[in-house]
């Protein structure tokens, strides 16, 4: 991935932390689009502990598709 992804994925990152569930379930959905596998700790922290079942429940989907997504074999 280039480093401009890697900024990217890391800026999502940090936004799993605000207080707005929105801002959260957005991020969320912008690491799912960026796909980076770098994304796969912070997205198991945010279904093991944040308070909102939507959140968990966001973050547990995103976290199984970027991991299908890491493991499936690329066509040349």
């Amino acid at each position: 991935m280039s480093s401009a992804v890697k900024r990217l994925v890391a800026y999502h990152v940090a936004r799993l932390q605000d207080k707005n569930r929105e801002v959260r379930l957005k991020a969320i959905q912008e690491l799912v689009l960026l796909a980076d596998s770098d994304a796969l700790d912070a997205l198991r922290s945010v279904f093991e502990q944040d308070p909102d079942l939507e959140v968990r429940r966001a973050a547990q989907a995103a976290g199984r598709t970027i991991f299908l997504q890491s493991v499936k074999p690329k066509a040349d």
